[in-house]
């Protein structure tokens, strides 16, 4: 391909906005363009890298006898409504109306619709397993898009979709997609932990995320430093040392005037924040819960909505703590509630002794307490807790570290919840009508690209991965017009092409300066450049990765160039 030919945008500055580096390259090196916010046009350079992220997916499903198909983006709103996900996405939703005032969405992701397609004709458990997946476009409205493509609003994925008739025909299909893709990425040539997530959106049972590690991720990974243990910080666990063996004191209610915090209760007191049962109010649901735990940890949000199987977890107002829980905001404590109200115990609080918590009277606290002071026998105390590092790992091997990833892939086991909601069941070997047990997985394609080029740059540019480049060998003549340069130049071309190498043929009228340094940002593999000895059949060949350089005759350059990538 000659370059002339080729629309390749490159820009000199850095421009505005533009907080990742990945965002930065992509922009400067004439990858992509931005339409709208949160919105890009994919150009040629970066078309061929996604064709090449295609490729190498395509070929890890078909080896699990996964099958293509494609979906529409654009959804009937009744289909998320009678699954309840209507409400969970809430305004990331693209939502319009055709000229006949019918609601639609623009697809987010598709579990609704590919239950309605098939589940007319997976009704035999003859027909199960199946795996079916698509590469497609998907909308949510996102607040935040200042990242590039990894924050965008309309982004490319690759779903798939799998119908068992038995948990272990999932648990066998789940696993092969988690061996796809970790094939899939080690063939991108990233650096990525496979974690525990949060199934909670798709309403499934079990989940785990693929994080690209990198300092701009949103993601925290907390994982162990002498084991494989990894999850997002979301649903991270760690084991406590128990609390401290103490004689227990008599309690006693004292003054705390406006002493509403944590913090501010400690210095009062002149305890540790360790010493202090916090209580934390929501209403989950519509119902009120409050959730103890030590005065040092923070209540984990999530594992608490997932215990409580609810769709909702909100903070309580002040208005909400008097109404709802019969007690009075910066003094509640889990003692003469509201009869309604669920208390949560966090498992900082077991064994914990001599603590000081809040009585549900204003202005004041309860110090020296103990659980039979505040609650009729002994709690049950589960992890609701946001963990933290240097604590000991829950499999018992090695401590907490966190570390930033980037989220480019999830695997969901989702069970019958999509299943059961539309009507999709098979009858089993003894003829009784089961409902489909599903799985989700998903890719986000335009991460993966983003993700590559976070951690693979450096100053001048993108450094490609050889699986992964829009072009292998950037052949650069310093002056394509010398008739010299010009027929080496071409009769490489032909020697690379005839080998099946993807060649970007460098046929600008432009200073060798500019040439260069495009190359760089480019980040092709392999540079290939004709200069003053073309008449001798003298080239030179440069690594991007490693920018060393070496001289090749013409007749060796298709050996040199399959060495030097083999090695990439």
């Amino acid at each position: 391909m000659k370059q002339s030919r080729l629309y390749i945008p490159t820009l000199k500055q850095t421009p505005n906005d533009t907080e990742s580096i990945s965002h930065q390259l992509m922009l400067r090196a004439g990858y992509v363009r931005q339409v709208s916010a949160g919105i890009f046009a994919y150009l040629p350079l970066a078309l061929s890298v996604i064709n090449k992220v295609e490729t190498i997916i395509r070929k890890e499903m078909d080896e699990i006898d996964a099958a293509e198909m494609k979906l529409p983006s654009l959804l009937p709103v009744e289909l998320w409504e009678e699954s309840g996900r209507i409400n969970t996405y809430g305004d990331d939703l693209f939502k319009l109306k055709d000229r006949h005032d019918r609601e639609f969405i623009l697809g987010p992701t598709h579990e609704e619709t590919i239950t309605t397609i098939v589940k007319e004709r997976l009704n035999s458990y003859k027909k199960l397993p199946m795996v079916l997946y698509q590469m497609q476009n998907k909308y949510r409205d996102v607040t935040s898009t200042k990242y590039g493509l990894l924050r965008s609003r309309e982004f490319l994925m690759a779903d798939a979709y799998s119908f068992s008739a038995n948990l272990e025909q999932l648990d066998i299909i789940y696993n092969q997609i988690e061996q796809a893709y970790r094939n899939i990425f080690e063939k991108l040539d990233l650096d990525f932990r496979v974690i525990y997530g949060n199934a909670d959106l798709m309403g499934g049972t079990e989940s785990k995320e693929f994080s690209a590690l990198a300092d701009i991720g949103s993601d925290t990974i907390a994982y162990s430093d002498e084991s494989d243990y990894s999850a997002n910080l979301e649903m991270a666990s760690s084991k406590l040392p128990d609390n401290p063996i103490e004689a227990k004191q008599t309690s006693e209610l004292v003054e705390t005037p406006d002493v509403h915090t944590i913090a501010g209760l400690a210095s009062f007191l002149n305890i540790e924040d360790a010493k202090i049962m916090k209580a934390v109010a929501y209403m989950a649901d519509d119902q009120p819960v409050l959730v103890m735990i030590r005065g040092d940890y923070e209540v984990n949000e999530i594992k608490v909505k997932n215990f409580l199987e609810v769709q909702t977890l909100i903070a309580a107002t002040p208005d909400q703590v008097v109404k709802n829980f019969g007690s009075i905001p910066g003094f509640i404590g889990p003692k003469n509630l509201a009869a309604d109200v669920k208390v949560l115990y966090d498992s900082s609080l077991e064994g914990l002794t001599n603590f000081a918590v809040g009585p549900n009277i204003r202005n004041k606290h309860l110090v020296n307490a103990n659980f039979e002071d505040i609650t009729d026998g002994q709690p049950e105390f589960h992890d609701f807790r946001v963990v933290k590092e240097g604590e000991i790992s829950p499999d018992g091997y090695g401590t907490i570290n966190f570390t930033k990833g980037i989220k480019i892939a999830n695997i969901f086991k989702l069970g019958t919840k999509f299943s059961k909601d539309f009507g999709a069941n098979f009858l089993d070997e003894d003829g009784k009508s089961e409902p489909i047990i599903m799985g989700s997985y998903g890719i986000s394609i335009s991460r993966v690209l983003s993700a590559v080029i976070e951690q693979h740059n450096d100053e001048n540019g993108i450094i490609w991965p050889a699986s992964l480049a829009p072009y292998q060998v950037h052949l650069v003549p310093i002056n394509y017009s010398d008739d010299t340069q010009k027929r080496l130049s071409d009769e490489i071309v032909k020697l690379l092409k005839d080998e099946d190498f993807d060649v970007l043929l460098d046929d600008r009228k432009e200073r060798p300066g500019v040439k260069f340094a495009d190359s760089d940002l480019i980040g092709i593999p392999i540079r290939v450049t004709i200069g003053k000895k073309a008449a001798d059949s003298i080239v030179e060949l440069k690594i991007r990765s490693t920018g060393e350089t070496i001289e090749v005759n013409k007749d060796e350059l298709v050996n040199s160039v399959k060495i030097l990538l083999k090695n990439q």
